[in-house]
């Protein structure tokens, strides 16, 4: 069971939890910091299955007929596991969330937000996946931990980070969802993709990648300027051809994005320890 949760979960996506919660201490000078474990440990499994444990529930449609889903890329449920799966979110997610409690109250407000924006991201009434420019939008929210981890660490965040990390989350939902046009078109699933059709969902991304550039450039140019190299490859290919299928061929590409681009911010952390930037 613990086994089948943490295909749900999506290992291979958490780096976009953990990373950018490592980040936020980062850049606010601290490479490690123990009273972040919490939130840490809660950003692996707990939050993951959330996300992804309720979007598989109220996806089983769409997701029977989607040939990425099954493996890494997501788990194919069945309808016997909701029970199952919505227990495991709780039990795994409430302790840490009682603990949060204690935090200042401005973190926990972002922490709040964090949880509720992702839980109706799937979950009706709200559902915001099947609201157009909402879907896409909603995942400015992947950014939040840059927010409430230095707040939760006493700290003022580094805004333009934030601001950065929500425009390039916006872009990539947009541009990840181009391959999944014609099964969402198919259940009546109205996606800013859809609705923009794969030609305009990659002016989108592309808007939204310029605006991350924009932030990040205010921060660390290194990441700034990846970001640009990385985000106009991938709209360059995909504007080739714009079509599920070519996109479907680049989600690779896609997924290896922030492990990139973390990377360039790994070594500007390696370099700023040689230099005695971190105590």
């Amino acid at each position: 069971m613990l086994a089948r949760l943490v295909q749900i979960s999506r290992p291979v996506l958490w780096v976009n939890t953990i990373g950018t919660a490592v980040i936020g201490m980062w850049l606010i000078g601290d490479l490690w910091r123990w009273e972040a474990v919490p939130i840490l440990l809660w950003l692996t499994l707990p939050f993951n299955l959330l996300i992804y444990g309720i979007n598989d529930i109220f996806d089983q449609d769409t997701d029977a007929g989607n040939a990425r889903k099954g493996g890494l890329e997501g788990a194919r449920i069945l309808g016997s596991e909701t029970r199952s799966i919505l227990l495991g979110v709780v039990l795994t997610n409430v302790p840490f969330l009682v603990y949060f409690l204690f935090l200042p109250p401005a973190a926990l407000a972002w922490i709040v937000a964090y949880a509720v924006i992702f839980i109706f991201y799937s979950a009706p009434p709200l559902r915001f996946k099947a609201r157009r420019y909402l879907d896409s939008l909603s995942n400015a929210a992947y950014a939040f931990p840059l927010a409430f981890v230095p707040l939760a660490l006493g700290e003022t965040p580094i805004w333009p980070a934030v601001i950065g990390l929500m425009a390039w989350s916006v872009a990539k939902h947009t541009y990840d969802a181009v391959q999944d046009i014609d099964e969402d078109e198919a259940v009546g699933i109205h996606t800013t993709a859809v609705s923009l059709g794969a030609r305009g969902a990659t002016v989108w991304s592309g808007v939204w990648w310029t605006l991350s550039s924009i932030g990040f450039a205010f921060v660390s140019w290194p990441v700034a300027v990846v970001n640009t190299l990385i985000a106009g490859w991938l709209v360059f290919s995909l504007g080739r051809d714009p079509t599920p299928a070519t996109a479907r061929r680049l989600y690779r590409y896609s997924i290896a994005f922030p492990y990139v681009a973390g990377s360039v911010a790994g070594t500007q952390v390696v370099a700023a320890i040689l230099l005695g930037v971190y105590r």
